[in-house]
């Protein structure tokens, strides 16, 4: 096989980055391409390389100099026959780096999936290539296998996301079949998990519900938009987004609330709160207000709870609320 990136210089990589050309010889014969895009891209896993044929990303040039055409996943290669991937700058410079000295608390480690519990400040992927310190370094360096899981070879293992500045339980799958079922039960809302946050106790329900679409904010790309009047949903095609609360305790002037939102999408609870005129405290991005001695918003992902199916068995996961936070219910 030619074209193999571990043979290619890193100057000629940042060169060749958007077409990758897989010549196919007697050892190759027989395969089926997606896994012979597998191995000749590491990092991508089989999930990225599903990505780059749904995307129509991969062409093959039969041999004896037959037109090139779309790839398919299941496709047999033959000998002489030349496979070429629009890889793109992501998928070739982007994925996690391992990086053992990123911060890792686990929280539960399991053959097939681990919850770890990610600190306020560390972002959960890299967004540039070769980037470290992010909780997607962390587990690649402890967990090689989840290179090969995931929506891309930038997020590996990982089931979901949270916000930088966000701290708590995160879900990292280290099998295909844990991963396809667990981020399936989370599109579905059928993966329980919780929040605490801190908000302004004055004129909050004890309960409630929040019902609110959201949309990608039309000026500002760093946030999301309620849209709460039915002219924003006619004209921005908002997803629907349904945040539950109670309010657990007062201290002072704040509330410590519990919310839950199973199909938690970017931001949702601080878009939530701050649209029923309840930002988050430190959240000075959707108005929250400053406090002394917080360096960020007040949102915590307490807990992450699975009922278990055939795939994935049962687990019940909580991590502590940070030291920061419980500061302010005279607990730090």
């Amino acid at each position: 096989m030619v074209g193999d990136p571990s043979a290619v210089s890193e100057a000629g990589a940042r060169r060749l980055r958007r077409h990758l050309k897989i010549a196919i010889g007697e050892k190759e014969a027989g395969g089926r391409l997606d896994k012979i895009v597998v191995a000749a891209l590491p990092g991508v896993g089989r999930a990225g390389a599903k990505r780059l044929f749904a995307e129509g990303r991969v062409h093959l040039v039969p041999s004896g100099g037959g037109r090139m055409r779309r790839a398919a996943k299941g496709d047999v290669a033959a000998d002489g026959d030349v496979v070429e991937v629009d890889v793109g700058p992501a998928d070739a410079n982007g994925g996690a780096v391992p990086d053992p000295d990123a911060a890792l608390e686990v929280l539960l480690e399991r053959d097939d999936l681990v919850v770890v519990d990610k600190p306020a400040g560390q972002p959960t992927a890299p967004l540039d290539p070769g980037e470290r310190g992010t909780l997607a370094n962390a587990l690649v360096a402890r967990y090689p296998e989840m290179a090969a899981v995931g929506f891309s070879a930038r997020e590996p293992g990982l089931c979901h996301r949270l916000d930088t500045e966000t701290s708590g339980c995160v879900l990292a799958a280290r099998t295909e079949a844990a991963f396809t079922a667990l981020t399936r039960a989370l599109k579905e809302g059928r993966l329980d998990k919780r929040y605490l946050l801190l908000c302004a106790a004055a004129d909050l329900p004890e309960t409630g519900a929040i019902e609110i679409p959201l949309a990608p904010h039309p000026k500002d790309r760093r946030r999301v938009y309620a849209c709460i009047h039915p002219r924003d949903v006619a004209r921005y095609a908002p997803r629907a987004a349904t945040t539950t609360y109670r309010t657990i305790s007062v201290h002072g002037d704040l509330a410590l609330v519990e919310a839950s939102a199973p199909r938690a999408a970017r931001h949702q609870i601080r878009a939530h709160f701050a649209a029923i005129e309840h930002p988050l405290v430190g959240d000075s991005l959707y108005g929250g207000p400053a406090v002394a001695g917080l360096a960020r918003h007040a949102l915590h992902a307490q807990a992450i709870t699975w009922g278990g199916d055939a795939v994935v068995p049962a687990f019940a996961v909580r991590s502590p609320l940070p030291a920061d936070l419980a500061a302010f219910l005279g607990e730090g």
